[in-house]
């Protein structure tokens, strides 16, 4: 005897056009229906009970069907039980129904109307600034407890309370980078080994550390980070900030380790020690000690550049515009027109000489005069400006579309007015009594001969 009563599954087939139905077929289908409505009320009730409740809901239902596979019934959504209503259609056959809640006509039309909704619109805040999320009213804390971890006072990063406008914001890092203890003692002691001044070994171990152990990916940002702070904060230490530049030229050498995504953070620091405007003491350093380091920072700006040219198509531009745009600023010291020249001659190579270089030196030439006219010590630096303009005028005649010589340009005094009319008279002089027919050549290619 069947639970489920059969005429159910004639009624059923009836009603989808199968008017005769074998009996045998009618049992076995009320049979397996019988089953599968038990398997998905045990499944309801499971979820019921992890619930920690003692009703049965239309939602315990939904999450059996979907658990089993079926697809789910829709309009039955509820929080609440649903309050079912029983009818009679017959002796033994009663109707199960949902009960309809009743509202008072009178009531319905005396109620107050709902709200006129606001009308669409559209802002912008900062949902996160460098991983960070601010602590402002569109970015409510979640956790009433976070409030409480959040940094205030004078641990608040200033960064974002200028961007929120705010001037004491309390911020929480979405994400914590967990380093493990090793990591972060390795990080200290390689940190403190290249500032010791009076330990060359110990500097000269830390570097060959960077150079060729495999297990610092985590500490790549970390040692990024650090090397900004120092050069932001000690410009007038040469010391320090070529000891930070050693450290990326030993990351740039490690085979093991993927720099690209940090190439923004690494250019900002090298290009500061190459176009900077004061960079070491000249009481105590000298005046001409922080040429040194410009050349370096060149070299290692051009490494960065060939290895990570290929993978961002902006790079050499953004460094070469930033160089040339120090280099045409006559307001800059002698030291930053040195470093902007070596930036151009390595990152564009003969042709950026060609095109952005050349092309700028007969203006330039004001602003050189007046340096070598200079006694109390512009005239030196002046002079490593001139050597650098040179040495980059000598790429194009090592170029090999620039190598011509000379021939059919005149000669003589001829010649060096001709060379100070292209590129100036401090540089066209010293073109003309290097007395290279190539680089003659190369300088007067772009001057048509009159």
């Amino acid at each position: 005897m069947s639970v489920w009563n059969p005429e159910n599954v004639t009624d059923v087939a009836e009603s989808i056009g199968i008017a005769s139905l074998n009996r045998d077929v009618v049992e076995h289908l009320a049979r397996d229906v019988e089953y599968r409505m038990s398997q998905v009320l045990n499944e309801a009730l499971k979820f019921m009970r992890h619930g920690k409740r003692t009703t049965l809901t239309t939602q315990d239902v939904s999450q059996a069907l979907r658990l089993l596979d079926v697809e789910p019934l829709y309009g039955y959504e509820s929080t609440r039980p649903l309050r079912f209503g029983e009818a009679s259609i017959g002796p033994g056959q009663p109707l199960f129904y949902v009960e309809d809640e009743e509202v008072e006509f009178e009531k319905l039309i005396n109620a107050p109307l709902p709200k006129v909704p606001r009308e669409m619109s559209y802002t912008a805040h900062w949902l996160a600034v460098e991983g960070v999320q601010p602590s402002i009213p569109q970015n409510p804390l979640t956790d009433p407890r976070s409030a409480e971890l959040a940094a205030k006072g004078s641990s608040a990063n200033s960064t974002l309370a200028a961007v929120s406008g705010n001037d004491n914001i309390a911020v929480k890092p979405l994400v914590k980078h967990i380093l493990s203890k090793e990591l972060q003692l390795y990080f200290e002691r390689i940190c403190g080994a290249i500032l010791d001044e009076s330990n060359g070994e110990y500097r000269s171990a830390a570097f060959a550390s960077l150079r060729t152990d495999t297990g610092l990916h985590q500490l790549i940002p970390y040692f990024i980070q650090f090397v900004a702070d120092k050069v932001t904060h000690n410009l007038k230490s040469i010391f320090v900030l070529t000891q930070t530049m050693q450290l990326l030229a030993a990351l740039l050498d490690n085979q093991s380790l993927f720099l690209a995504p940090y190439v923004p953070g690494i250019v900002p620091s090298i290009l500061t020690c190459l176009i900077g405007k004061h960079l070491g003491n000249p009481a105590l350093d000298g005046a001409t000690t922080h040429f040194a380091l410009r050349d370096y920072s060149a070299s290692l700006l051009s490494k960065t550049a060939r290895q990570y040219g290929p993978s961002s198509s902006t790079l050499k531009p953004r460094i070469a515009r930033s160089c040339l745009k120090h280099f045409l600023d006559s307001h800059k010291p002698f030291g930053t027109h040195y470093g902007a020249v070596l930036g151009l001659t390595m990152i564009a190579g003969a042709q950026g000489v060609r095109t952005l270089i050349l092309p700028n030196l007969k203006a330039y030439d004001l602003h050189l005069q007046e340096g070598m006219k200079d006694d109390s010590g512009k005239r030196e630096q002046a002079e490593y400006v001139v050597q650098a303009i040179l040495r980059a005028l000598q790429t194009l005649q090592e170029d090999a579309v620039m190598g011509m010589s000379s021939n059919g340009h005149p000669a003589g005094e001829a010649l060096r007015e001709r060379l100070v009319g292209a590129v100036g008279q401090v540089v066209g002089g010293r073109v003309f009594e290097s007395g290279r027919e190539g680089l003659i050549g190369a300088v007067l290619e772009r001057d048509p001969v009159v």
